[in-house]
């Protein structure tokens, strides 16, 4: 049976993106933190880790991008998983009776609008999951937690709510990382890493090389470099394989101007859900400007009974 890593305990999103990807039949390992992914892999404890590299409300993840250029696993594979959190708390506790919920930082920002709407207390823990586990660990009636649906099922908590994050557009995509190359795929995206020369339109002629042959960047991102202070990094990841004749072409003619390059992976690419997310946004935007709306007729209307 597939054994895949994740980072987190049983029950966090990372584990729902391994069951999304692999389905139900793999056997999953939890790690506590993103390096232990890639040492179990190295090791053998683990075939796959699954890591979560962006998500579409916070943006990048940090630490995931290090451990890709300081590590040697190779990318086999993306899923985008759509993420709803869930209200969960005691069996036979309603949802009158909640006065905090506890969660990690992250998802009480995704969704602090709805906390606020129901007056309840945000409560910062480590791990998703790990306040669901907790909570049944450490029974308290007035406690809830926001976590996934598995992790509901898996400590046996009452779903309060569903879908309560603010933004309904809310995907984590994530990399499948092993030791050796997938097989090719009809339809492939490629990842890598690279650094510039110190000099005028370095970045611009590198960026020519992919842009001359036709060839679609999907994602384009700086980060510091850890052992050069304002130096930077340029994670890239564009649409092809790297052993088609175009995307072959264009990692040449980036290496004249380059200083370093490295080949994360040539992987299947993800369907992005782009219709569902763009309608989505059209939704979440005018819910937003309407709020915004009804905010300045209050500060109107205070205004002119104060005057």
């Amino acid at each position: 049976m597939t054994r895949v890593a994740f980072q987190g305990v049983a029950g966090a999103y990372s584990e729902e993106a391994v069951r999304d990807y692999f389905g139900t039949a793999v056997e999953t390992l939890p790690c506590r933190q993103f390096v232990d992914l890639f040492v179990a892999v190295e090791e053998g404890k683990a075939d796959f880790a699954m890591l979560p590299v962006e998500n579409a409300v916070a943006g990048s993840v940090t630490g995931a991008y290090e451990l890709l250029m300081q590590r040697d696993l190779r990318i086999n594979g993306e899923t985008i998983l759509r993420v709803h959190h869930m209200l969960m708390a005691l069996p036979g506790v309603e949802r009158g009776a909640i006065r905090r919920v506890r969660s990690h930082p992250q998802a009480l920002a995704q969704c602090r609008r709805y906390l606020d709407r129901h007056g309840l207390q945000p409560v910062a823990t480590f791990d998703t999951a790990g306040s669901a586990r907790d909570l049944v660990a450490n029974p308290e009636p007035d406690v809830a937690v926001i976590a996934s649906g598995l992790a509901a099922e898996l400590y046996g908590l009452e779903i309060l709510d569903r879908h309560v994050e603010d933004f309904q557009f809310n995907y984590t995509r994530f990399f499948v990382m092993g030791l050796d190359d997938p097989p090719r795929a009809q339809r492939s995206k490629t990842s890598i890493v690279f650094t510039t020369r110190h000099s005028p339109g370095a970045l611009y002629k590198a960026m020519g090389e992919f842009a001359n042959r036709g060839i679609n960047l999907t994602k384009i991102e700086s980060r510091p470099r850890q052992n050069e202070p304002w130096r930077y990094m340029f994670y890239v990841d564009f649409e092809g394989h790297c052993q088609d004749l175009p995307s072959e072409a264009a990692l040449m003619g980036l290496l004249r101007h380059t200083s370093f390059v490295k080949l994360l992976g040539s992987y299947p690419a993800a369907t992005t859900p782009m219709t569902e997310i763009m309608s989505q946004w059209d939704s979440s935007a005018e819910q937003f400007a309407g709020e915004m709306a009804g905010l300045s007729s209050d500060e109107e209307g205070g205004e002119a009974t104060s005057s």
